[in-house]
């Protein structure tokens, strides 16, 4: 009877993952004015709890099995990678005169958007840089739109930068670390609500072990290995 009851709760956490804390307060505003349209209108009533349940979609945060063999660089969020290439740092990581790789995750509001960290690591730098709203599938939205920036070390000394930036619908972007916080690859960071992106810096000899295109989730798929002696991987749609 207990291993059958335990079946049923992993079968309803995967069916009806946690909530994220940040969410809660709009999912309370979205079921308030579902219930004050229902009062004007039945349709709007049940077109704000369609809104509703969707801002609760939204904001789920389901548990991740993350890989932990050292060296492994995990995606930092749920979405296609956008684009994969050379790429300078935002100034204010700091990392001016590097050669650089640059990843990029782009995440639709259907997509989880709990941030994960890449790898594990020391947070160096924490910078936030106010800035437009492009759509974040947009090469120009990693130098002019709103974004976090975070310069981590790893243990071996190598520096790497993850960069949330805000999106075309995204309007505030939610940041957890601190200078001096050590983090484990796959752990929670923040957020960023309604649609955005999350580039990861790397060193230009650490190849992509991810492809344009191809979707990512955070905390699990590895888009990079700094122990890899590889070419950077290509794909195709099959």
């Amino acid at each position: 009877m207990i291993r059958e009851a335990q079946k049923e709760r992993q079968l309803l956490k995967s069916v009806l993952p946690p909530i994220n804390r940040a969410g809660w307060p709009f999912i309370a505003i979205f079921a308030g004015l579902s219930l004050a349209a229902a009062w004007f209108s039945e349709p709007m009533g049940w077109a704000g709890a369609v809104l509703t349940l969707w801002c609760t979609y939204f904001f789920r945060d389901p548990a991740r099995v993350t890989p932990v063999r050292a060296g492994l660089v995990i995606s930092p969020a749920d979405g296609v990678i956008q684009s994969v290439g050379p790429a300078e740092a935002p100034q204010e990581l700091k990392m001016e005169g590097q050669a650089l790789n640059r990843i990029s995750v782009f995440m639709n509001v259907f997509d989880v958007h709990v941030n994960r960290m890449p790898l594990a690591g020391k947070i160096e730098d924490v910078q936030y840089r106010p800035g437009k709203f492009f759509n974040a599938s947009l090469d120009k939205a990693s130098e002019h739109n709103e974004r976090q920036s975070i310069r981590l070390k790893t243990e071996g000394g190598e520096s790497f930068g993850v960069v949330q930036i805000a999106g075309l619908v995204a309007r505030r972007i939610k940041c957890d670390v601190t200078p001096g916080q050590e983090m484990q690859a796959g752990e929670r960071f923040g957020l960023i609500r309604f649609g955005s992106r999350v580039d990861v810096y790397l060193p230009q000899s650490v190849p992509a072990l991810v492809a344009v295109g191809q979707r990512a989730i955070a905390g699990e798929t590895v888009i990079a290995d700094i122990h890899a002696q590889e070419e950077p991987r290509q794909g195709e749609v099959r």
